[in-house]
């Protein structure tokens, strides 16, 4: 699709209908200084596109001007299927329609599906490829949802460039056999490689770890009672220094010391905190009247300034009105001329429209006929493409089918699981006994292994019934009952009761769907364009009117030039009267506004002058001179109380010592005596334990323990060697993948650095490292400017593939060269020509100097006239 016009109303700033028209193939730009609606322009159609007519959502709400309103926007677009109008409202009677000329496609939900199939269906859209906001340069930016959108977007497009879907995947049967592998590793280890709580692995790590700890604990009981002796004694020792005599009271003494000399440096502090309060109210006094003095001299000289403007300005608004009224007279006049020269031109027109009708109904018989002839066999063709389509709908479809053949395998997977750790039973009967052993319903068959996962009955002819209770096998039976609900909720989803019923229904569809193509393929050759295109055609081919006295056609083109030429005439004295009455309109507002705002100043300066309360220049300059003698008074005070005055910090970190010397003593001694008691009952209650016995027990349960982990760990190992190994060979595979992308993507990247390449990132889908000059450097190092560059360039290739792919879309970019240097935005500019020769790109900016050599067809916002709206 190309866009050819877009119109907002009640969007933001345009509270009024204004539009852009006249986007054509190729590089369009508009250039506007910031806050002119560039980005509401862009987030306008991003709404259009993405957002349901009935949203509230923040986006939507977003777009709603300050007063309120119900936010409108129209684009016109071109497609391969003719020239259609999208509209849509949000809020107050929202709506959604799509027309072709003055006939409607489609409204409402309808239209919605419209253009979510003109997108490309939910893949994301051209918004999560080539689509950039001002801001977002980023590939990988934007929320979660619009990032896997974006992703999905570009999965999609990588499959419908690539030969072969098979190839490129590495095969469904290895993407199965990958998938069980990651199931029965994932029973095991969760996904980050850890023991997965629940899991045989966790358990017996946990087996083991409990074990190990026990023993350890039962050795250290052994070593814990003769430790504790030790201690006992160290601590007696200990307490005994610090209960000392003179250790107690050396330190009451020093403790005392310091608390007195900490008090009078506290009192000193105080007295010249007090000083040096006089001094800051002196300053502060003298500072406030300095200003008083200031703010006086200023006002007076403003006020004198503001009546001189506004005297001069009150003289040009009287000239300026003159000269208004008489470019009114003036273009009321040339109005007056251009209605006339437009009424003449109509007719004129008429004229010759009814002449072209004439001369051509003579020759349109023959075309007439073959164009109804087809018209007829076209509408047979969309009939049966109805039908067909309709058939396709029903069944399920490949992804569906997909899902049901996983689960079936699942659940024989889960089933083959479960028998081959299951206990199993064989009858071996004599002769003439067969079958007198009773499984259920049924006679247990002889010679033949019968799977027991649950506690089983076998009934005995003339003997009794038999009960048997499996062991714990390792495997969680509930796995095949739970495979088999999956797979019957996806065959009730599907509409089918088996597999093989599902895969009937899938066959069908796909059936449906090829003559619903060759449907399509037939009404393509008869109506290239849409049957609807047919009938105007039709329409267009005149009929003779018999009576007509009408000009010959030469005349009647003569009499139109002459009448056109007329009204272009009028129409240029018209424009020209009406800039010159919105230039003097533009002048006696300018004087007006200028005159408002010199009264307003002059209204301040003399409020200025007021506020200073009266007192005269000379008093203030006198009360100055006072207040600063007295401020110097006080700043002699205050230095001779300061001089050799003592440290209160000194003073308080002498006193913080003794403090935590005399605390700390008292902590140790509570510690030690706290100790001593717990270690006399540690000792006597482990002196009698015999731990032993215990610890080899231990010993031999946890040598058991680790074996069974030893093997666990195997089949982990085991499985991920396997999905490494498999994930290796799809990636392989997948390297053809981005063979497309990168040759689109090589020579706009030339442009920038010769020989540099691209590396891919296998899941994003999205730019890895930059190679050049020998050098791989990853992209989220690289500079804001190379990042912007990089990521542009990846969406005009971007771009070109959707127009491979049959999804043509125009490329719109708001503001998305912001960190690019003069030297490269030149070349940048080159890689958007480059690109622009197929395609419809749409920059956006503010730049208005550093886009000036774009080139390009340039765009601009234009007033709709409320007839036109």
């Amino acid at each position: 699709m190309k866009l050819r016009s877009i119109t907002l109303n009640n969007v933001r700033r345009f509270t009024e209908p204004a539009k852009v028209d006249g986007l054509g193939d190729g590089l369009n730009v508009l250039c506007e200084p910031n806050e002119h609606g560039k980005s509401t322009l862009f987030d306008a159609i991003q709404a259009l596109f993405f957002k349901p007519h009935g949203s509230r959502d923040k986006e939507v709400s977003s777009l709603r001007p300050h007063a309120g309103g119900a936010p409108e926007v129209t684009v016109e677009l071109e497609t391969a299927d003719g020239r259609f109008t999208l509209s849509k409202r949000w809020f107050q009677k929202p709506a959604a329609t799509v027309h072709q000329g003055s006939r409607l496609i489609a409204q409402a939900d309808a239209a919605e599906a419209w253009i979510a199939d003109l997108l490309g269906g939910d893949a994301g859209g051209p918004s999560g490829l080539i689509w950039v906001r001002q801001g977002v340069t980023d590939l990988t930016a934007g929320t979660t949802k619009e990032r896997q959108a974006a992703l999905e977007a570009r999965r999609d497009l990588m499959t419908s460039v690539g030969d072969e879907v098979e190839a490129m995947t590495g095969g469904r049967r290895m993407d199965r056999a990958l998938a069980r592998c990651r199931d029965e590793l994932s029973a095991l280890a969760t996904g980050t490689g850890k023991p997965k709580t629940g899991g045989a692995w966790k358990a017996a790590i946990d087996t083991v770890e409990a074990l190990t700890e026990q023993e350890a604990a039962l050795s250290a009981t052994a070593r814990d009672l003769h430790d504790a002796l030790a201690e006992r004694k160290r601590a007696r020792r200990d307490l005994a220094e610090w209960d000392a005599p003179d250790a107690v009271a050396e330190r009451i003494e020093k403790l005392e010391t310091a608390r007195a000399a900490h008090a009078a440096a506290m009192r000193h502090a105080e007295e010249l905190d007090a000083a040096a309060r006089r001094v800051d109210m002196a300053r502060l006094t003298a500072e406030a009247t300095r200003g008083k003095l200031a703010s006086l001299r200023a006002a007076q000289t403003e006020r004198a300034e503001a009546a001189r403007q506004v005297e001069a300005t009150g003289t040009e608004k009287l000239a300026a009105a003159a000269a208004r009224d008489k470019a009114q007279a003036k273009r009321d006049a040339a109005q007056k001329t251009f209605d006339a020269a437009e009424a003449a031109l109509s007719k004129a027109e008429a004229t010759r429209n009814a002449a072209q009708r004439a001369e051509a109904a003579r020759d349109g018989a023959e075309r007439r006929n073959e164009l109804e002839n087809r018209i007829a066999q076209a509408e047979e063709m969309r009939r049966r493409m109805e039908t067909a389509a309709g058939a396709a709908r029903n069944g399920p479809d490949a992804t569906a089918l997909r899902r049901i053949e996983t689960l079936a395998n699942a659940h024989a997977a889960a089933i083959a699981a479960r028998d081959a750790t299951a206990t199993q039973i064989i009858a071996h009967y004599a002769a003439g006994s067969e079958g007198a052993i009773r499984f259920g319903d049924a006679a247990l068959p002889g010679g033949q292994a019968v799977p027991l996962a649950r506690t089983a009955r076998l009934d005995i002819a003339g003997v009794g019934h038999l009960e048997i209770r499996p062991g714990d096998t390792g495997h969680d039976v509930g796995t095949v009952d739970t495979a088999a609900k999956a797979l019957r909720t996806a065959l009730a989803a599907a509409g089918a009761e088996t597999l093989e019923d599902a895969r009937d229904a899938a066959a069908a569809r796909d059936e449906a769907e090829r003559q619903h193509a060759e449907a399509k393929a037939v009404l393509q050759s008869l109506a290239p364009e849409g049957i609807e295109q047919l009938r105007p055609a039709l329409s267009r081919i005149p009929i003779p009117v018999e009576g007509e006295d009408l000009p010959d056609l030469a005349q009647a083109e003569a009499d139109l030039a002459a009448s056109r030429e007329a009204r272009d005439i009028a129409r240029s004295a018209l424009d020209t009267a009406t800039e010159r009455l919105a230039d003097a309109r533009a002048e006696v507002l300018r004087a007006d506004t200028a005159l408002t705002s010199l009264q307003d100043r002059l209204t301040r300066a003399e409020d200025a002058v007021a506020r200073t309360g009266g007192a005269t220049e000379d008093e203030l300059a006198s009360e100055l001179a006072v207040l600063e003698a007295a401020l110097a008074q006080e700043q002699a005070a205050h230095a001779a109380k300061a001089k050799d005055a003592p440290d209160p910090a000194n003073a308080r970190a002498a006193l913080t010592r003794a403090e935590s010397v005399e605390t700390r003593a008292r902590d140790e001694t509570a510690r030690l005596k706290l100790l001593l008691a717990r270690l006399e009952e540690r000792i006597g209650r482990s002196s009698g334990d015999a731990v032993e016995e215990r610890l080899a027990e231990t010993t031999e349960k946890l040598t058991s323990a680790r074996e069974a982990l030893a093997r666990i760990e195997h089949e982990v190992a085991v499985l991920r060697r396997l999905e490494q190994a498999l994930e290796t060979a799809r990636n392989e595979a997948r390297d053809r993948y981005f063979a497309p992308i990168a040759r689109e993507l090589k020579p706009l990247l030339h442009l920038l650095w010769p020989d540099a390449e691209l590396t891919w990132g296998e899941e994003s889908l999205l730019p890895d490292a930059l190679l050049r000059d020998g050098q791989s450097e990853p992209v989220d190092v690289l500079s804001g400017g190379t990042q912007e560059q990089v990521a542009l360039l990846v969406r005009l290739a971007f771009a070109r593939m959707l127009s491979h792919a049959g999804r043509t879309a125009p490329v719109i970019l708001d503001d998305a060269l912001v960190f690019t240097d003069d030297d490269r935005i030149e070349r940048m500019f080159d890689a958007l020509h480059r690109q622009a020769g197929d395609l419809q790109i749409i920059v956006l900016t503010c730049r208005q100097r550093a886009f000036r050599d774009l080139g390009g067809h340039a765009l601009s916002f234009a007033a709709v006239a409320p007839e036109d709206a």
